[in-house]
């Protein structure tokens, strides 16, 4: 399929989906959203794709949600348009058996943050920065997970700081959300695509349903008790161990090599 707001590639097991509105610092469009959405369905169905990258085009990872499309009309109802749209897109990529990077490019604002903090990694130039108050800057509440997400991260007492101030500091660099977690890396500007697609590419080559079944894992953990999640990983790594990559796994380090992992 062919896309008007984002560019899709696949290459050696990556797939990389791009943000591409650049005139408008890659702001979240109803069509973007529902291409997005439905990348991720392809890739979800793709067994080639074994690790996906999403970044942005231009000097903007994201400014959020299009607040000019349509005009006001075009929000109401809210709650349905969060539904089917940003509420999908965030538990797709949760809920994808593959790894998903996220490579923040430049500003990331309001429910665009929202879609890089549910990715599993993320990796950002030192001229990225994060816009957390945009929110409240025209009245409204965090969505698109961001109530969830961000406390994760954070803690609540500083996801509230963040929120809620809107004056210049709260623009917050790249340096600062590596310090708090919010970022896994920060790289040169000028090397953040070799970055991104060296932390693909080594993705793309472990065992893909390994990093699947420890994703449904590690998510569901921060939402149950110890005792829920020693028995769901019992559970998950019976399903793992049944895979060709974990035998693969052991074969190889009893043959003192390299696995080859296959995804399989």
């Amino acid at each position: 399929m062919a896309y008007e707001t984002l560019l899709y590639d696949v290459h050696e097991g990556v797939a990389t989906i791009t943000l591409n509105r650049p005139d408008s610092y890659n702001a979240l469009s109803m069509k973007m959203l529902e291409e997005l959405k439905h990348a991720l369905r392809q890739i979800e169905r793709d067994a080639s794709v074994r690790a996906v990258v999403l970044t942005g085009a231009g000097k903007g990872f994201s400014t959020g949600a299009d607040l000019s499309e349509n005009g006001l009309d075009a929000l109401v109802p809210v709650g349905d348009l969060l539904r089917n749209g940003l509420n999908v897109l965030v538990m797709q990529i949760r809920s994808l058996e593959k790894p998903v990077l996220c490579a923040v490019n430049g500003v990331a604002a309001g429910a665009s943050v929202s879609l890089a903090l549910a990715c599993d990694l993320r990796i950002a130039s030192d001229k990225a920065s994060f816009v957390f108050a945009a929110f409240v800057n025209i009245g409204i509440i965090p969505d698109a997970g961001s109530n969830w997400l961000l406390p994760q991260f954070v803690g609540l007492g500083k996801a509230m700081e963040l929120t809620l101030f809107a004056d210049g500091k709260n623009r917050m660099s790249a340096e600062s959300a590596l310090g708090l977690g919010i970022v896994n890396r920060v790289v040169p500007h000028e090397a953040l695509a070799e970055e991104t697609r060296a932390w693909a590419a080594r993705l793309a080559q472990m065992p893909t349903k390994a990093i699947g079944l420890t994703k449904r894992a590690m998510y569901r953990a921060v939402e149950r008790s110890l005792a829920e999640t020693l028995e769901y990983e019992a559970q998950l790594q019976t399903v793992a161990f049944q895979t060709k990559d974990f035998i693969e796994g052991v074969t190889a380090f009893l043959e003192k090599r390299p696995p080859v992992f296959k995804g399989e």
